[in-house]
């Protein structure tokens, strides 16, 4: 981790050669988000969701056997799992995985965009990244009207919400897939069998977080900057997403934004360990999750 927390300075650095972000695709994706939020919801949604993390109650309001953070990690099952992990990652162990991100302490830097390129073989062609990060207005919740393409980091008259793939617990994304080409594995990463898609995108259309993305080129990637645990070739013509860095979780380490962070805004852990740092802020923090009003149930939760 980078100990240079300087937000101006972080953020002089541009993302890899050659790589863009398409603001208006994503904001068209995300955008319906934005009645609930700009209405004032999100404060409701913030107390319902800890009140079910600390008294035994789903998102809904409704009791749930179980209860709190056991909850959470029940509903985190595998979806339509092949009975064998993505061709391209270890099996999964018994964590059920889990992130929260501190929208409070997040500077707006990039990093974790830059390092998740480098980390995961996009195409510095590929026009897309998997993590997407939003400046806002203070005192607003406004996801339709936030800023991608900023230039300046860290100010104090705004706020940054970074955006990406949710590992649903109910993955529409997945029941979308006519060919079982993508699946929600048991640790609760969602996967996409390269080799099986057949590239009608209709995941993209059932994803009601525009976070997958279509290869319409051959990806690449500078040869010294090839990741050999992560696929490339295979990735062209098809459709890929974030997969909480499944070649890194599976073997012992944290995803790559997480440790990018250099204020500590992005907290990744087990869900079925009440002692780690993201069931900890689930129990004792009020968190709220984007488009929670989907029923997708969401893995990534957000505080600040």
């Amino acid at each position: 981790m980078s100990h240079d927390s300087n937000p101006r300075r972080l953020a002089e650095q541009p993302l890899p050669e050659g790589c863009t972000v398409s603001r208006r695709r994503f904001l068209e994706g995300i955008g319906s988000a934005a009645g609930l939020l700009a209405a004032g919801t999100v404060p409701a949604i913030a107390t319902v969701a800890a009140t079910a993390a600390n008294a035994s109650e789903s998102v809904s309001g409704e009791p749930e056997p179980g209860g709190g953070i056991g909850y959470l990690a029940e509903a985190n099952q595998s979806v339509n799992y092949p009975g064998k992990p993505v061709h391209y990652a270890e099996p999964a162990g018994d964590q059920k995985w889990g992130m929260v991100i501190d929208v409070k302490a997040c500077i707006g830097c990039r990093r974790c965009v830059y390092a998740c390129v480098k980390e995961n073989n996009i195409g510095r062609n590929a026009g897309f990244t998997y993590i997407q990060v939003l400046e806002m207005e203070l005192g607003k919740v406004d996801v339709e009207h936030g800023v991608l393409d900023y230039e300046e980091a860290g100010r104090p008259d705004k706020w940054y919400m970074p955006v990406q793939c949710m590992q649903c617990a109910k993955p529409t994304c997945v029941y979308g897939c006519p060919v079982i080409a993508t699946w929600k594995e048991p640790d609760g990463i969602v996967v996409i069998d390269y080799e099986k898609c057949i590239a009608c995108r209709n995941c993209m259309v059932t994803c009601p977080y525009d976070a997958r993305h279509f290869n319409w080129v051959e990806p690449e990637v500078p040869k010294a900057e090839v990741n050999p645990k992560v696929p490339l070739e295979e990735k062209a013509g098809v459709v890929e997403k974030c997969t909480f860095c499944i070649q890194r979780t599976r073997n012992g380490q944290t995803t790559v934004c997480t440790e990018a962070c250099p204020v500590g805004a992005r907290k990744f852990g087990d869900l079925n360990d009440p002692e780690s740092e993201v069931s900890i802020l689930l129990k004792t923090r009020r968190v709220w999750r984007l488009k929670e009003e989907f029923g997708t149930e969401p893995m990534i939760w957000y505080v600040g």
